[in-house]
């Protein structure tokens, strides 16, 4: 059984950092792109990073480009979002989402159910 948990989130305060985890079984990480999505309070879900299998090719949101950085353990079975400089509009639930191929083109099959992160000072 494919199995998504995300953690890590939390309250802070404008400027901060926090990074997010989400712990993987019941695949084969080490084959498939995976990535963060989010969905602020009473709007839709908006896709912020990206990554292959490898890790050799990321992709960001215009809006974190330069403050979020998404990196894989493919050792651990774990993706991480490091997120920097944050900001009151990155207050959302953070999901993690298996991809259904290598390449971060290929769609989602697997959602974790997702953990909060509120900024706010």
């Amino acid at each position: 059984q494919v199995q998504l948990a995300e953690s890590g989130g939390g309250l802070a305060q404008p400027g901060g950092s926090l990074t997010l985890s989400c712990v993987t079984s019941g695949f084969t990480f080490s084959r498939y792109a995976m990535t963060w999505a989010r969905q602020p309070p009473g709007k839709g879900l908006e896709w912020v990073a990206m990554i292959d299998s490898d890790g050799s090719n990321r992709y960001y949101v215009d809006s974190v480009k330069g403050r979020f950085t998404i990196s894989r353990d493919n050792a651990k079975n774990t993706l991480h979002l490091h997120m920097t400089s944050l900001k009151p509009e990155d207050t959302a639930l953070y999901r993690c989402a298996k991809h259904t191929a290598a390449d971060y083109s290929s769609t989602y099959d697997v959602w974790g159910e997702g953990t909060q992160v509120a900024v706010s000072s």
